[in-house]
């Protein structure tokens, strides 16, 4: 209650100025645009708007049979007011009225750039606004050769020119704030900044035009891609399939797999010694491989033996057989050649 009676003592210029100073606030803010604080002030602007808005109607201080020159200097700043409602309402955030949010912002370009068009304030052309309907507006006025190649080219380059306009437009603006907002600026640079706001604020309708116009159709063909989806019935959910065996696989698992009927109950050796004790097989022999392979390596080892002995003994007789045969021969026998 107590901020609707704010707002009620307002005057016209200030509910402008707290507006145009929310909007600034909103911009350059680093809080996301969520948040309850900037939505707090975007509604707060679009109220001071509105009621702004119902003040300039009561005064009637425009008419569409006038040009820029012929309003007061001091009234000239009031034109921006559709501006600065599509800008905030461009900032508006809720669950499922995006769309509703684009349109409204639309309206209020299109309401600004017709009185712009209409008082000469700068030179454009004015976007199609027989309707909020993009596709609409563009099956009405375009043709085939606009949506060519060249025509792409032609908006690309409107783009470019009119970035450069705002461009110039916010730097001789730079320069004229100080002295407008100090109160020291005449008549005339009054009017010329008031002037250039309006021109600046036409390049940024126009943009934001193209932005909202390609927003709309991407939302209404998610929208259509929904509807459509939802037309085609879900498919019926099917009972589970019950489990079912093949007569081949209940085969091989009986032979191969656990299902065999005949499954061994005892090992082979198992097996053995029950034949054995019912006799109906010989007993086992007693010596086992580990005791042959002993057997085995131990005759090895007494022929090696056996034949180290007989090598000895023949060896010790060869030397017994010399030393025979130098006793009956003493050193010098058979030496005839040098008797004397």
């Amino acid at each position: 209650m107590a901020a609707f009676e704010d707002l009620q003592e307002l005057r016209l210029p200030e509910l402008l100025e707290s507006s145009r100073q929310l909007l600034e606030e909103v911009e350059e803010t680093t809080e996301p645009t969520g948040s309850k604080i900037i939505q707090d002030k975007v509604r707060r602007g679009l109220d001071l708007l509105l009621r702004a808005s119902g003040m300039l109607s009561q005064l009637d201080l425009f008419s569409p049979n006038e040009d820029w020159e012929e309003i007061a200097s001091a009234d000239l700043k009031y034109l921006m007011l559709p501006a600065l409602q599509g800008a905030l309402t461009l900032k508006l955030l809720g669950a499922g009225q995006r769309l509703d949010h684009l349109q409204q912002a639309r309206e209020h370009f299109l309401t600004f750039l017709t009185q712009m068009h209409n008082y000469h304030v700068a030179d454009f052309e004015l976007p199609w606004a027989g309707s909020s309907s993009p596709e609409e507006g563009q099956a009405a006025t375009s043709s085939p050769a606009e949506r060519s190649l060249v025509a792409m080219a032609s908006q690309r380059q409107t783009k470019i020119q009119r970035y450069k306009r705002k461009k110039e437009v916010e730097e001789r603006l730079s320069g004229l704030q100080s002295a407008v907002e100090s109160g020291q600026a005449d008549d005339q640079l009054v009017r010329e900044y008031h002037l250039l706001h309006l021109r600046r604020w036409v390049s940024i309708s126009l943009d934001e035009i193209d932005s909202i116009d390609q927003e709309i159709k991407i939302l209404r063909e998610r929208d259509s891609f929904s509807e459509v989806s939802a037309s085609y019935p879900r498919p019926q959910e099917k009972p589970p399939l019950k489990p079912f065996v093949l007569t081949r696989s209940t085969a091989q698992a009986q032979v191969f797999g656990a299902g065999y009927p005949s499954l061994a109950t005892m090992t082979v050796n198992e097996w053995y010694e029950q034949r054995q004790k019912c006799k109906a097989l010989p007993a086992p022999e007693v010596e086992t491989q580990p005791t042959r392979v002993g057997s085995y390596r131990e005759s090895q080892q007494e022929e090696e033996e056996e034949q180290e002995k007989e090598e000895h003994d023949e060896a010790r007789q060869r030397l017994q057989q010399w030393d025979d045969w130098k006793e009956s021969h003493p050193r010098g026998y058979g030496n005839r050649q040098n008797m004397g």
